[in-house]
């Protein structure tokens, strides 16, 4: 992204979670080409070095570290407060996926950790936001889940499985902060990242076939939505789960 084709700034200011690569930089830099400034979380610091230089240095900050750590939540916050002074907008894209195999054979604590990174995590930094500034000013979040948990998931049950918690806690949150801040969920498809390569590497051709739009997702198409949720033309949205799946969904009533 070059710096000089960036609109002037809006004065909104958003924290996106998971955000060094793929799909919550996909967000960040769609919020960033608006004219929002970001703070990005994500585990790795020079992946968020990186990602910050691209984003621009005036528009961006980062925080490294562990999404589900109590403290690294708040550190965010603080950062994008010290930084901007205020956090308008909260994107929980962090997220992990370490396990594939059937439920009957799940390790519990591995079950746990994708609990507790994907779910618990998200609710922490609602949380910090919350205090921090969206309970006198208002806002907006939004949280990625997945169609993985909005339907059954062959062999990534426990991402499926904290994927659903984190549809119910977008509809906790959206009762609980109504009316001044608004909450949603995106519900993706399969999108070409480094986290889902799994699912279509060297057989990309075979599964795009079964999309209706004929390609798979890109972290564009993400940050697309995630950027129309975190505006003023969703203002009269909030407790809804937007999913955004190539038409594959379509194909479930064949056969």
């Amino acid at each position: 992204m070059n710096a000089r084709e960036l609109p002037e700034p809006s004065g909104r200011v958003a924290l996106v979670t998971g955000a060094s690569r793929g799909i919550g930089y996909g967000i960040a830099e769609a919020l960033v080409a608006r004219g929002d400034r970001v703070c990005i979380t994500g585990r790795g610091e020079d992946a968020l070095k990186e990602a910050v230089e691209r984003l621009g240095s005036d528009r961006a900050v980062y925080v490294a570290g562990k999404a589900h750590d109590e403290a690294h939540q708040a550190h965010a916050v603080e950062r994008a407060m010290e930084a901007f002074g205020r956090v308008d907008h909260l994107v929980n894209n962090a997220g992990t996926n370490p396990v594939f195999g059937p439920m009957a054979e799940l390790d519990l604590a591995v079950a746990r950790k994708v609990y507790e990174t994907n779910v618990i995590s998200a609710l922490g930094f609602a949380q910090q936001t919350w205090k921090a500034w969206q309970r006198e000013n208002g806002g907006s979040i939004v949280n990625i889940a997945s169609v993985a948990g909005v339907g059954a998931s062959p062999f990534v049950g426990a991402y499926g499985m904290s994927k659903a918690a984190m549809i119910n806690l977008t509809l906790q949150l959206a009762h609980e902060f109504a009316p001044i801040v608004r909450v949603n969920a995106i519900a993706p498809a399969v999108v070409k990242t480094k986290f889902a390569q799994a699912l279509y590497e060297g057989r990309e051709e075979e599964v795009t076939a079964a999309y209706p739009l004929g390609r798979l997702g890109t972290p564009a198409d993400i940050g697309g939505a995630a950027a129309f949720l975190t505006s003023g033309q969703s203002e009269w949205i909030t407790g809804q789960t937007l999913v955004i799946d190539g038409g594959i969904f379509l194909n479930a009533g064949v056969g």
